[in-house]
């Protein structure tokens, strides 16, 4: 069995997935590569297969018809065989040094969940976004151990690395031809997480500077149902109140007021009649499903003040943490 199973789901990335993929073959002792084309119509699948050939004990490919990011996740996840799962944009890279650290750690330890650290790359001025002020370094932890997020901190798909038999096991499946799946992917299994290791490095690469990408403001405020849709399924997944210890119950209620806010501030950001009775369907939706959820928000409250507020808000903590 490989350490580590690395999916790269790959939709028209030609000019970019080969910095992904060589950034991750450094360790090709010791993973596997899936690289998963989603019905591509550029040269995409020409260089997935390039790779497989030259290593055919690392590389795979998947050759199949477009479903969408959470769909290539999904493919990936059911061909894995490695003990850890991660998977990397194809816009993305990992950074090499760090992946190394990632082999050497893991090659000691037996944990549900490996953390690091995530760089936004934008414009050429990287931000890391770490949590040496949350959670234990260099040791096995559980979630008593864990502390309070600050309003900018959450985990993403990019800084966890689960183990494969755990994704498996919950029966993680994300919805295809939806956006904003990551946030399904590194919530879902949470419950199921009972150990922990934070490696404090650089780890994951996260570009942002695409004028289509999904991250960028415009074309989140476009697919802006698709972010509600999300943050609705989250919703229905489990009741955090219901869930122990306390510590994730509190983590969980975090990331769900995060979402909640950037689905409000997003329909503000629309500017349309439509746009506000969409907030306040999503408001209803959550005070219907959960009140007592409901009430624990704080972030989220503040976004649903008048836009005076709000928008200015919205565009300081893009400026300070550089989400898109």
């Amino acid at each position: 069995m490989k350490l580590i199973s690395f999916v790269i789901p790959c939709f028209n990335s030609e000019s970019y997935m080969e910095h992904a993929i060589n950034s991750i073959l450094v360790a090709k002792d010791d993973i596997e590569l899936i690289i998963v084309n989603d019905g591509s119509k550029d040269g995409t699948l020409k260089i997935a297969r390039k790779y497989e050939k030259k290593y055919p004990k690392v590389v795979k490919v998947i050759d199949k018809e477009n479903g969408g990011h959470g769909s290539g996740v999904n493919a990936g996840l059911a061909s894995a065989t490695g003990k850890y799962f991660k998977v990397v944009d194809s816009d993305d890279w990992v950074d090499e040094k760090s992946l190394k650290e990632v082999i050497k750690t893991l090659k000691k330890i037996d944990v549900d969940m490996l953390i690091v650290n995530y760089v936004y790359e934008k414009e050429n001025n990287p931000k890391e976004m770490g949590y040496c002020n949350i959670i234990p370094e260099n040791k096995i932890f559980t979630w008593e151990e864990v502390g309070k997020f600050k309003i900018s901190q959450y985990l993403l798909m990019h800084s966890a690395i689960y183990k494969t038999s755990i994704l498996k096991e919950v029966k993680l499946e994300l919805p295809e031809h939806t956006f904003y799946v990551d946030n399904i992917f590194v919530y879902y299994p949470l419950p199921s997480i009972k150990t922990m290791y934070y490696l404090n490095v650089p780890f994951y690469r996260y570009f942002i500077g695409r004028s289509d990408q999904s991250v960028n403001e415009s074309v989140m405020v476009s697919r802006v149902d698709q972010q509600i849709k999300v943050t609705k399924m989250m919703i229905d997944f489990f009741d955090p109140l219901k869930i122990e210890p306390k510590s994730l119950q509190a983590y969980l209620i975090h990331y769900l007021d995060i979402m909640m806010t950037v689905s409000t501030i997003l329909c503000k950001l629309a500017k349309t009649k439509e746009a506000e009775e969409k907030i306040d369907d999503l408001w209803e939706y959550l005070r219907s499903k959960n009140e007592k959820v409901l009430k624990k928000l704080k972030v989220a409250k503040l976004a649903k003040l008048p836009r005076v507020i709000s928008i200015p808000g919205y565009r300081l903590a893009r400026k300070i943490f550089k989400f898109n």
